[in-house]
């Protein structure tokens, strides 16, 4: 067991990070699991926390099995996992019916834990991204396809543990990539933790609010 609970692998990742602290990064969680190893590295690095809204498109009739991901913005980004899709015969019409649930269940976790905040423009910034964990990487692939298209000066990855194969896939897609566990032979991110209960809304919107009671942007 790696990792005690998020809180802990988010303080053993901010000390990987340590170098960031100088150079005004912007801290972006992927909520829920991310949000809680985030705070932590963002209260270390005395950074401001914003929270980037991605949902995984699951086949239908196996939901853990993502045919690609959707991210927030006024013109969404989606990422296709076409090997997936084709498998499971599922035609552009039902992907597309699938894709709008996720939006409007994005709309909703964004009102709910930001309000009417907005969100910190990340162009010419340090940002550094941070998960939980990651499995396939079809999510995290999503969502930093989604902050490049914003202009970051330096685009960071930092997660405790990923798949060594999903690591490969990835570090094409950012400058810089922070990962305590890499193993070959990998079950699921929930085994490299003593603590991993699911994180509920109020989880988020409180840490959301400690990290950034007296911070700027």
């Amino acid at each position: 067991m790696s990792f005690a609970n998020r809180k802990d692998a988010g303080a053993k990742l901010a000390g990987a990070l340590a170098g960031y602290r100088g150079k005004c990064p912007v801290v972006i969680a992927l909520p829920r699991g991310g949000v809680a190893v985030a705070a932590e590295i963002a209260r270390a690095l005395d950074a401001p926390l914003d929270l980037l809204f991605v949902q995984k498109i699951g086949v239908p009739f196996h939901s853990e099995l993502a045919m690609g991901a959707i991210v927030e913005g006024p013109e969404p980004t989606i990422v296709r996992n076409e090997s997936v899709i084709r498998q499971a015969r599922i035609h552009d019409g039902e992907f597309s019916a699938i894709c709008k649930l996720k939006q409007a269940e994005i709309g909703r976790r964004k009102r709910l834990y930001l309000g009417d905040r907005n969100s910190i423009p990340l162009n010419g910034r340090v940002v550094i991204v941070v998960d939980d964990g990651i499995a396939t990487g079809s999510t995290v692939k999503a969502a930093l396809k989604a902050i490049r298209k914003q202009g970051p000066q330096e685009l960071v990855l930092a997660v405790p543990v990923a798949p060594a194969a999903t690591l490969e896939e990835l570090k094409n897609e950012v400058d810089a990539l922070i990962c305590l566990e890499a193993p070959f032979v990998f079950r699921a991110v929930g085994h490299f933790y003593a603590d991993f209960r699911q994180v509920s809304d109020a989880d988020v919107i409180a840490a959301l609010e400690a990290a950034n009671q007296g911070g700027s942007e």
